[in-house]
């Protein structure tokens, strides 16, 4: 069988299973860079030398992270390849993850924070901010929300995170009030919870992601802030305030309690620098 018609196998496979769009846009890069490098071959002709080979290549120029992210996608497909009975040994399976080191999250503090909302000039920006930041949801998450979602006894909504997975996540009454306000001055029919200034409709990651940088721009604030440094600076604020490393494993969906720990590693170090610079 061609790489090709393997790849769209694999694809409609993971499709059924749930797998995100983000994640299958994801693979499909790197099922097109491995066709690129091997060409069109027959999938039982790459051994794992090949792949070794075509590793090894590719590490020159990518981080260890990057690089990481290439060996999981090989060893889901020919992994799965070989358990679908398409090849009859699987060459993926002596390759090894690259070590890349638990990187500590970017977080912004409580000067930043309030930066940022002195910045938000629209009903929509302060909407979409206070939103962000209080419920510390991922944009993929938010950009697929319905106004109807809002559950305004409970200030909650429910969100589908990776994997399709279901969590409750809560808001509190500064977002409450901006989202109703931004809400009632709309007067387009569009069902999403967040939409365009312009032309109104459903917004997009991408525009998420234009309109944070707009507001950091404005706020002065002098390092580059992207939309998850919200998510990471609302799991630290939950920690600093006493919340549980299981809380705030249940309210960010991760799957894995090592994920969350992070952040705990993250407050640690900073009282480390306090206690040095206060004592």
């Amino acid at each position: 069988m061609l790489l090709t018609e393997l790849w769209k196998l694999y694809e409609s496979d993971k499709r059924i299973e749930g797998f995100s769009s983000q994640t299958l846009k994801a693979y499909k890069l790197q099922a097109n860079l491995l066709i690129r490098y091997f060409d069109n071959v027959e999938v039982d002709t790459i051994t794992l030398h090949h792949l070794k080979k075509y590793l090894a290549e590719a590490s020159v120029n990518l981080k260890p992270s990057s690089l990481a992210h290439r060996v999981r996608f090989l060893r889901s497909f020919f992994r799965w390849a070989h358990e679908e009975g398409n090849i009859p040994t699987n060459p993926s399976t002596k390759i090894k993850e690259p070590k890349t080191g638990k990187r500590i999250p970017k977080f912004l503090n409580e000067r930043e924070i309030e930066q940022l909302r002195d910045a938000c000039l629209s009903t929509f920006e302060k909407a979409l901010f206070e939103f962000m930041f209080s419920t510390g949801c991922r944009i993929g998450e938010i950009v697929k929300l319905d106004r109807q979602n809002i559950d305004w006894t409970k200030r909650s909504t429910v969100v589908f995170g990776k994997g399709d997975k279901e969590r409750e996540v809560y808001f509190n009454v500064r977002c409450e009030i901006w989202l109703k306000r931004y809400l009632n001055e709309r007067k387009d029919n569009d069902n999403g919870l967040f939409v365009t200034e312009r032309n109104p409709h459903r917004i997009s990651i991408a525009q998420m992601r234009y309109i944070i940088k707009r507001i950091s721009s404005r706020a002065g604030i002098n390092k580059i802030i992207h939309p998850h440094q919200l998510r990471h600076s609302y799991a630290t604020h939950l920690l600093n305030n006493g919340a549980s490393i299981e809380t705030i494993q249940s309210l960010l969906g991760h799957e894995k309690s090592e994920t969350t720990r992070i952040y705990a590693q993250l407050t640690g170090k900073l009282r480390k620098e306090l206690y040095r610079k206060y004592f």
